[in-house]
C-alpha cells in the first residue's frame, strides 16, 4: 500500500513539474469537476423476466443497471399476465427434419400474430427424441427462431426465444403419436392485467 502511494505521489509530482515547465497550470479541483466529457452511447429498454414482471434496464458499456418497473399510482412492481396462448404442432408448421416454415404454417403464424394482441411473446421450440440430443437442440432453436422471425415481421415484440430440443417432453417418446405431441412450438403471450 505504501509503495503504491509513493508511486502515485511521484507520478503526480512529475505531471505537475511538466505542466509548470510547459507554462500551463493544473486545473483546480473545482475546475476539474466542471469539465465533463461524455462519450459512447447508453442503450436502454424494458426487459420482461420469465414470470412476466417488467424491468427498466440501461447499459453504457462499462456497467449495466436494472430496476423494477413500478406502477406510478400504486408503487407496485408491474407484472404482465403470462399464459401459453398457442402450441402449434411442428408437423403443421415445418417439413420433416427442417426449420423452414411451410406456406400454410407461415400463413397461420401471420394470422395468429396479427390477432393475438399481446404486449410481448416468448417462443419455445421442442422436438421428439429420435435424433441425437445436440441435433434436436439445434433444430428446436432454429424452429423457434423461424417462428420469431415471422412474429417480428408481423410487428410483434418477441422478448424471448429458446430451443429445448428433447429435454421437455409432454408425453413419453414411446409411440409415433406421443412423439408427434412433443414436436411443437410453444408461444407464450404476455398481456397487461385487466
Amino acid at each position: 500500500m505504501l509503495i503504491r502511494t509513493i508511486s502515485w505521489l511521484r507520478t503526480g509530482a512529475v505531471a505537475a513539474v511538466l505542466a509548470l515547465a510547459a507554462g500551463t497550470t493544473l486545473p483546480t479541483p473545482a475546475e476539474a469537476q466542471q469539465t465533463v466529457t461524455v462519450t459512447g452511447k447508453v442503450n436502454w429498454g424494458l426487459w420482461v423476466d420469465p414470470d412476466g414482471c417488467m424491468h427498466w434496464w440501461a447499459d453504457g458499456g462499462l456497467e449495466g443497471y436494472m430496476t423494477p418497473r413500478r406502477d406510478p399510482k400504486t408503487g407496485q412492481h408491474m407484472c404482465l399476465e403470462r399464459n401459453t396462448c398457442a402450441v402449434p404442432n411442428a408437423d403443421v408448421l415445418f417439413a420433416t427434419d427442417s426449420a423452414n416454415l411451410t406456406a400454410s404454417g407461415r400463413t397461420w403464424l401471420q394470422q395468429f400474430f396479427a390477432s393475438a394482441g399481446a404486449f410481448a411473446y416468448a417462443i419455445y421450440g421442442h422436438t421428439d427424441s429420435r435424433a441425437a440430443a445436440n441435433y434436436n437442440q439445434r433444430l428446436s432453436q432454429n424452429r423457434a427462431n423461424a417462428v420469431a422471425q415471422v412474429a417480428r415481421a408481423s410487428g410483434a415484440v418477441v422478448d424471448r426465444v429458446a430451443g429445448y430440443g428433447e429435454t421437455k417432453p409432454i408425453a413419453p417418446n414411446n409411440t409415433a403419436a406421443n412423439m408427434q405431441k412433443n414436436r411443437r412450438v410453444e408461444i407464450v403471450c404476455y398481456r397487461y392485467p385487466e
